[in-house]
């Protein structure tokens, strides 16, 4: 067997966001929410795009959505490139989608709980070894517990380093999945009696796709090695040159490359448009540009910047 990798935005939403294998989610949330107790019984997957509703706001692109028991949202987002603000945007999706739940005229009881899952392929809190956190608002002295209408919870993948035969619990369990499926060549025989976990493995099994959706999963997997090595790049030449401009030359010179395997040749006015852009609005590009099918696309979403 050979097993796709979760770690992409295509894996992730293969495995956990099927409307026909709701059980998957359900397991995975229960472990990483609520500690494993079945708490949710049932969720209810809906389009994690999310446009503004407010003039002003940008764009919500997030990995999957649900609304789990108790009406509450859970928004959960794979990141594998720690990107410059990335933690500022974690908190920024969060607010956005509580805030926008409302519609005109409703009052503030309408507001539902929001849960904000970001799982990492990069250490971000350098001063804990844990690999699941969970942070609500509290009072800073007397740790006093404000109501719990946004928490944000973080799986950081690369602190989890313990061995198949170590694995302990559902925690672990899914933990010990995202991070290794690709290397597994069965499903391990100690996942065999969490059904939810095989479900996942059988989902993920690459023998079980179609050419389209092979197809667009190297799409993904190489886009993925591409903005990994232009930041390693870009790292690199900062550090060398003590600018900033090593890192921007190197995410441009990507976002053309794959801008030009999306929609063909860029003409210069266009390439001229988007060396102007800021650091930001790179980063922005280079998250939206595979959702793009054409220039029209692209040039639709460079006048918007502009405007």
């Amino acid at each position: 067997m050979n097993f796709i990798n979760p770690k992409t935005d295509f894996g992730f939403k293969k495995i956990f966001a099927s409307p026909q294998h709701k059980e998957v989610l359900i397991s995975f949330l229960n472990a990483m929410l609520y500690n494993a107790e079945p708490t949710i019984q049932d969720l209810e997957i809906i389009d994690p795009y999310a446009a503004p509703s407010i003039t002003g706001l940008k764009d919500t692109y997030l990995d999957v959505k649900a609304t789990i028991t108790g009406n509450t949202t859970v928004i959960i987002e794979m990141q594998v490139i720690n990107v410059e603000a990335f933690t500022k945007r974690v908190i920024y999706n969060a607010a956005k989608t509580y805030a926008t739940q409302l519609k005109p005229r409703e009052g503030y009881l309408k507001l539902n709980p929001l849960i904000s899952l970001t799982i990492a392929d990069f250490v971000l809190f350098e001063n804990t070894d844990k690999f699941l956190t969970h942070f609500v608002f509290k009072e800073i002295e007397d740790n006093i517990e404000y109501y719990k209408e946004i928490e944000l919870f973080f799986l950081e993948l690369p602190k989890f380093n313990k061995r198949l035969e170590e694995v302990e619990g559902l925690i672990q369990s899914w933990t010990y999945f995202l991070k290794n499926a690709p290397d597994l060549e069965e499903i391990p025989e100690k996942f065999a009696s969490v059904p939810e976990m095989q479900t996942a493995f059988n989902i993920a099994n690459r023998s079980n796709l179609n050419l389209q959706e092979l197809q667009a999963l190297e799409k993904r997997e190489m886009f993925f090695e591409d903005q990994r090595g232009s930041v390693i790049k870009g790292r690199r030449e900062g550090r060398q040159e003590g600018r900033q401009e090593g890192r921007i030359e190197g995410q441009i010179e990507l976002i053309m490359r794959l801008l030009r395997r999306r929609t063909g040749e860029i003409s210069p006015e266009i390439q001229t448009r988007i060396q102007q852009l800021s650091a930001e609005q790179l980063d922005d590009l280079g998250e939206l540009l595979l959702d793009f099918t054409s220039q029209q696309d692209l040039i639709t979403w460079l006048e918007s910047v502009s405007a």
